[in-house]
């Protein structure tokens, strides 16, 4: 392993509250989270007490309204903070990211009573989140889903199978879209689901590439009964609430790969300045200086563009093209960064004695999840040249 410590990316913060923030996250990080995750990950071993430690240090809810129990952070800051976890290990950093983008619809569409009422407990009552909008035949195409939730009185009764779901079957509770009309966009309405509730299950967790230790399964609701005050938003506009959870959430994602980037970078420059060749450190060879140079730059060029699109959000302007080319970017650079960071290692590079391997198979996943870049190519263009021609 490098002796070489990196540098901490020099921030731009707009807070002193930021700033603190940041130095707590990178302590937690470099005591609690970087140390383990390589065995962890390889274990396959979910660190449920990470994320205990993440809520009691007030982690969980950054960017929603502290009334609730969230931090009142702003989006710029929230997505650094997700960069920094990531950086540490991908499987904290996006869990991070996924139980925001749980808590989302309620905090966003939910009635008062219910923001009252839930809310604490998600965002800072060590609970954990996850979201439940794919199913087996319906991944990009989310409005086909067949996920049915039938009225019965004063609830709802659900049946069907999600898919790909994050934090399947450890979660305590689970925000799901549902059919309870007409077939499309238009007959959907999401729910809060508890974790515990009767009829609701999950499958064998699925074996990835990358990522083991984040569980990632089906979870089977099998006549789940929910009461109409679960219900988030008006019927009928869960499709609107989903969309409007993956604008931001694509942002989370953006800001997990250039942290994951970040490391890869990191683990390359501390190999290439340590490893001598033909008497001299292989930093010194232009065709690696060149190759390191234009990993900083696709960093910081996914940097800008996710904090850009945060910065639209948090004015509340339109960001969701910007959500798109940071997620599309960003998770490309993540892509090409780690396999550069393998070829700067050499053999060792494709040896699980060093990071750089583990970190390559992970960057894949943000390519696909929460939108595959094929899909976030067809939002800019549309924002682009209008929607397509029928």
């Amino acid at each position: 392993m490098p002796d070489r410590a990196p540098e901490p990316v020099d921030r731009q913060l707009p807070t002193d509250e930021a700033r603190d923030l940041i130095s707590l996250v990178r302590d937690i990080a470099q005591r609690e989270i970087a140390p383990k995750a390589a065995e962890e990950e390889d274990a396959g071993r979910f660190p449920r007490e990470l994320f205990t430690l993440l809520s009691e240090s007030g982690l969980l809810g950054l960017p929603y309204d502290a009334e609730y129990g969230g931090g009142d952070q702003p989006y710029e800051v929230y997505l650094q903070v997700l960069e920094e976890l990531a950086a540490a290990r991908l499987t904290v950093g996006l869990g991070v990211s996924v139980h925001t983008l749980a808590s989302y619809a309620l905090a966003a569409f939910g009635a008062k009573e219910q923001q009252a009422e839930y809310l604490p407990a998600m965002l800072g009552g060590g609970l954990l989140g996850a979201y439940c909008l794919s199913e087996p035949s319906s991944g990009s195409d989310a409005a086909s889903l067949r996920t049915r939730a039938v009225r019965d009185g004063d609830d709802w009764v659900i049946t069907g199978t999600k898919a790909w779901i994050t934090h399947g079957g450890i979660a305590d509770f689970y925000t799901v879209m549902a059919r309870t009309g007409e077939e499309g966009s238009r007959g959907i309405s999401a729910f809060l689901v508890p974790g515990d509730a009767e009829g609701l299950g999950a499958a064998v967790p699925e074996k990835k590439m990358g990522m083991k230790g984040s569980p990632t399964a089906q979870v089977h609701l099998d006549g789940v009964r929910v009461p109409d005050a679960r219900r988030i938003g008006e019927e009928g506009q869960g499709f609107a609430i989903a969309l409007s959870a993956l604008d931001g959430g694509r942002l989370g994602i953006a800001a997990c790969a250039i942290g994951l980037a970040q490391a890869a970078l990191d683990e390359a420059l501390g190999y290439a300045t340590e490893r001598r060749q033909f008497g001299k450190p292989i930093a010194d060879f232009q065709g690696l200086r060149f190759m390191l140079a234009d990993m900083a730059t696709q960093i910081e060029a996914g940097r800008a563009l996710y904090l850009a699109a945060a910065r639209l959000r948090d004015a509340g302007r339109p960001f969701a093209k910007q959500a798109a080319m940071a997620k599309l970017h960003c998770t490309d650079t993540a892509m090409r960064v780690t396999t550069d960071a393998v070829q700067v290692l050499g053999g060792y590079g494709y040896t699980a004695d060093f990071p750089a391997e583990r970190l390559m198979r992970e960057a894949k996943v943000l390519q696909i999840v929460e939108g595959t870049n094929q899909i976030q190519r067809m939002v800019i263009a549309r924002h682009l040249a209008g929607p397509e021609t029928r």
